[in-house]
C-alpha cells in the first residue's frame, strides 16, 4: 500500500544542528559554526527514503557509469504533472536532459537569441538570471514586479516593447513560482503573459524548479499548459523539492512549436547530467510524493511560524507569506539597517549589504542580500525557512536584537 504524507514524519524536524554541521555542502561550510545559515536554497532534511534506497542499490552494484538518456526521467515528470497538476500535455519526445536548470536555461536562450540580444526578467528575481545571461553575452531588460510582488503585465508589456526596439530576438525568463517573492502565478496571469509574448514576438523560458513546492492555499499551473505558450520552453528538475542540488540532472520541455528549436540543442549538453542524478530525480518523481506531502505540511507550518516570529521580534519588517517555495522575502527598510550597497551588481550571490550584512555580523544569521536580486531588492533579505522550528525560532530571535529603528 502506498504511503501518504501523513505516514511520513516531518522531514524538517528529523535532524539536529549538530548533525547538519557535519555536512560539507555550501550551506554549512561557507560560514563559521556560530552562524545559522538560512540563505542558499538547500533544505535541512534527510534524503527521502526511496531516493536513498535507489542510490544505495546503484552504488552497491557499481552502477555509476554514463547516463543512458532522459526518457525515464521525462516519463516520470509527465506522470507527476498529470497527478499533481492535472496536466497531460507533457510529450516526452519534446524533452531533453541538461545538467541543471540554469545551464538548461542558458542553452535554450542560445537557441532562440544571439549574442547582444535582450532577455527580459521580472525584478527582483533569482540572481543567476542576471549572471548567467550576461555571461552568455546577452543583456538584461528589467520589468519590475508590482507592489504585491506579482508580475505587472503593463510593465512586462512595456519591457517587451522596449526590448524589441533594440533586438530582433527577445526572450523572457519567467520564474514560475517566483523566486524570491514566492508568488505562484495563476492561470489567468500566465495566459496574460503568453498573450503579451505572442503580441511582441518574445520567446518565453519558464523556470519551474519550484513547481512541486506550492503550499496550501495555492495551485501550480505549468506555463506550457496555457493558451498561447506553444512556442515556449519550461526547464525543471526535482532538485529543490527533494533537496537534490548535488545530484545534477534537469529537463528542458519544449512546446509543440518549439520542438525544432530543441532539436538544435548540441548533443554534448546531454553529457552534463550525472547518471546518479538522473536516477535520483526519476525516483523522486515516481516514488517521492508521500515524502513531498509531509515536507509541504512542514513548510506550511513553518510559514505560519515565521509570520508569528516576525510579528514578535521584527514588527517593523514587512512580510507577505509566500504561496510557494520555502523562501521568504522580507522588506527590512524600516529597521534602520541600511548601508551602502555591495560593490557588485545583481547576480553576485556572495555580495552582502544592508540588512543581510547587519544580520550576519551582529546576529550571526546568514541570509541572502536583497540587492543582488536586481531593481527593488535593496533593503530586503531572502530567508530560507526550510529548517526546524528550533533553528527558525533562534534565527528570528537573534535578528530581532539588531534592529535600530
Amino acid at each position: 500500500m502506498a504511503l501518504s504524507g501523513a505516514d511520513v514524519p516531518n522531514p524538517l524536524e528529523q535532524l539536529t544542528v549538530e548533525q547538519l554541521r557535519l555536512r560539507t555542502s555550501m550551506k554549512w561550510r561557507t560560514h563559521p559554526d556560530d552562524v545559522l545559515p538560512l540563505w542558499v536554497a538547500e533544505m535541512d532534511v534527510p534524503l527521502a527514503g526511496p531516493i536513498a534506497d535507489a542510490l544505495n542499490v546503484a552504488v552497491a552494484r557499481g552502477d555509476t557509469g554514463y547516463p543512458s538518456g532522459g526518457g525515464a526521467y521525462g516519463e516520470a515528470l509527465a506522470g507527476f504533472a498529470a497527478r499533481r497538476w492535472g496536466w497531460d500535455g507533457l510529450d516526452v519526445e519534446r524533452t531533453a536532459i541538461v545538467p541543471d536548470v540554469m545551464l538548461g536555461i542558458v542553452e535554450v536562450v542560445k537557441l532562440v537569441t544571439e549574442p547582444g540580444d535582450a532577455i527580459v526578467v521580472n525584478a527582483p528575481v533569482y540572481p543567476p538570471f542576471y549572471a548567467f545571461v550576461t555571461h552568455a553575452d546577452r543583456r538584461i531588460v528589467e520589468a519590475r514586479l508590482g507592489a504585491t510582488g506579482r508580475v505587472d503585465l503593463e510593465a512586462l508589456g512595456a519591457a517587451f516593447a522596449s526590448a524589441r526596439r533594440t533586438s530582433d530576438r527577445v526572450a523572457y525568463l519567467l520564474s514560475n513560482p517566483h523566486n524570491p517573492t514566492g508568488a505562484v502565478h495563476s492561470g489567468d496571469e500566465l495566459t496574460g503573459i503568453a498573450a503579451l509574448a505572442r503580441e511582441h514576438g518574445v520567446r518565453v523560458v519558464s523556470d519551474e524548479i519550484h513547481a512541486p513546492l506550492v503550499l496550501a492555499g495555492a495551485s501550480f499551473t505549468p506555463y506550457l499548459s496555457v493558451e498561447g505558450a506553444q512556442d515556449a520552453f519550461a526547464v525543471t528538475s526535482a532538485s529543490k523539492a527533494w533537496n537534490l542540488a548535488g545530484l545534477k540532472a534537469a529537463l528542458v520541455i519544449a512546446g509543440p512549436e518549439a520542438a525544432d528549436d530543441l532539436a538544435r540543442m548540441p548533443e554534448e549538453v546531454s553529457h552534463g547530467p550525472s547518471h546518479l542524478g538522473v536516477l535520483a530525480h526519476t525516483v523522486a518523481l515516481n516514488e517521492g510524493e508521500a515524502w513531498l506531502d509531509a515536507l509541504l505540511a512542514g513548510l506550511a507550518a513553518n510559514r505560519d511560524l515565521l509570520g508569528r516570529l516576525i510579528a514578535e521580534h521584527l514588527p517593523l519588517a514587512r512580510y507577505t507569506p509566500p504561496e510557494g517555495t520555502y523562501l521568504a522575502w522580507l522588506d527590512c527598510r524600516a529597521l534602520g539597517l541600511d548601508e551602502p550597497g555591495g560593490t557588485d551588481g545583481p547576480g553576485v550571490v556572495s555580495e552582502l549589504a544592508g540588512p543581510a550584512r547587519a544580520f550576519l555580523d551582529e546576529a550571526r544569521v546568514a541570509l541572502s542580500s536583497g540587492h543582488v536580486f536586481g531593481s527593488g531588492g535593496a533593503g530586503h533579505v531572502r530567508l530560507n525557512f526550510a529548517a526546524s522550528n528550533v533553528v527558525l525560532t533562534e534565527a528570528i530571535t537573534r535578528m530581532g536584537t539588531v534592529q535600530r529603528a
